[in-house]
């Protein structure tokens, strides 16, 4: 039987880039966990592709509170496995539902740091399966469905793979079929700590700027001092010399107003110096961000001037490519031409008039330069006349013969 599961996990593994590696993995891993099958399906991803992909899926055992559930799972591995980490899935039944977590979310596809840290050559399925394991015993990924009314019969683990119910537990001795694992419960209530109130207000605050509000910062001033007489001064025969010198409390608290008074003036002058300061550096700051917006209207409106030439420009190339596709496809169409073939007469006489024509071009050509020749010096005047003389006659005789050769074939003279 593993012999048989062998040869199909090789067979599934041809198109995989490290076949041996992704088969000890997997053979590893069906060894230990007797819930998991092997098996060759297509895999859609979100862009649409669609690739056949080995997957192990079935159930691996979780024990959550002292009990032993079989938690059905789908991994897919990826054709780099194991270079790659897998895609991990919890597969629920219809007799039950995904909670949603941390490592879980609404669409059953699990999230561990296991998966986000994969290392190739120091990750495998057998450590992914128990850090699995470990984690869905703390947080378990599904709950069952309520069933009200029915029984069923239950099978040890793991011949039962998509039960969530205990190894060899039976549903009949029990109105629910399921065990509580995991129930459907709700989050905890979160508690906040109950901090103290916040304290009431004892002072009444001084007036701000007030001369006193440095010695007395919660208005709480001294009384003012009793009222002082003095005595006026004394004539040698005991008169007074004038009016009396009393100081009444109206003096004093008129003395203390006049001064909180000036006090205030010059904060208010102060305050009004910043004030005006600040309100003319904004006015500069105004002034020169509404210059910079000026110079960035320029150069949207440059821009879109430009966007709008190339976008014609772009227009007219691709107009432009579109003949030449169809000057190619006109050409490909066509047989190609042999240069050899193009230029080789149909009859003897017009073989004969074109064998003349190339040799009295080339004539000529011998003439120009046996006359750069002698101008460098390179033959002397008796050799250049000879040879011309030579020349001369044979392209007298070559035109000759054109002549009577297009006489002869009919055309124009």
């Amino acid at each position: 039987m593993l012999h048989s599961e062998e040869g199909k996990v090789s067979q599934y593994l041809t198109k995989y880039q490290n076949p041996e590696k992704s088969k000890r993995d997997v053979m590893g891993t069906l060894q230990h966990y007797r819930g998991l099958s092997c098996k060759l399906e297509p895999y859609v991803f979100n862009d649409g592709t669609r690739i056949e992909l080995v997957n192990l899926q079935g159930t691996i055992p979780v024990q959550y509170k002292g009990t032993f559930y079989n938690i059905p799972i789908c991994i897919w591995l990826m054709d780099t496995h194991p270079n790659n980490a897998p895609m991990c899935y919890v597969k629920p039944t219809s007799d039950m539902h995904i909670k949603v977590s941390q490592f879980v979310d609404h669409t059953g596809k699990i999230y561990l740091p296991y998966l986000h840290t994969w290392t190739p050559g120091t990750s495998d399925l057998l450590t992914l399966i128990q850090v699995m394991i470990v984690t869905f015993g703390e947080q378990p990924p599904v709950y069952s469905k309520p069933r009200s009314g029915s029984t069923s019969s239950s099978t040890p683990y793991p011949t039962q793979p998509y039960m969530p119910v205990p190894s060899g537990a039976s549903s009949s001795s029990s109105s629910t079929p399921y065990p509580p694992y995991p129930p459907n419960s709700s989050y905890p209530a979160t508690s906040y700590p109950n901090y103290p109130p916040y304290p009431s207000q004892q002072y009444m605050p001084a007036y701000s700027g007030s001369s006193m509000n440095s010695m007395y910062p919660y208005g709480n001033y001294p009384p003012y001092p009793p009222s002082t007489q003095l005595s006026p001064p004394q004539t040698a025969n005991g008169g007074t010399t004038g009016p009396t010198g009393t100081i009444t409390e109206d003096h004093i608290r008129a003395s203390l107003m006049s001064a909180v008074q000036d006090k205030m003036r010059r904060r208010l002058r102060e305050q009004f110096s910043q004030m005006q300061a600040e309100l003319e550096t904004l006015g500069r700051t105004q002034q020169e961000l509404n210059q910079g917006k000026n110079k960035l209207d320029e150069i949207i409106g440059r821009l879109e001037k430009e966007e709008s030439q190339l976008d014609k420009n772009i227009k007219i190339l691709e107009d432009k490519n579109q003949e030449l596709e169809k000057a190619i496809a006109r050409l490909a169409d066509q047989e190609p031409i042999d240069v050899d073939e193009a230029v080789t007469t149909t009859a003897p006489l017009y073989k004969q008039l074109l064998n003349a024509f190339a040799e009295e071009a080339a004539t000529e050509d011998t003439i120009y330069y046996m006359g750069e020749a002698l101008r460098r010096g390179v033959i002397d005047l008796d050799v250049f006349l000879k040879q011309v003389r030579t020349l001369s006659r044979k392209q007298f005789m070559l035109r000759a013969l054109m002549q009577k050769c297009r006489q002869k074939a009919g055309l124009a003279g």
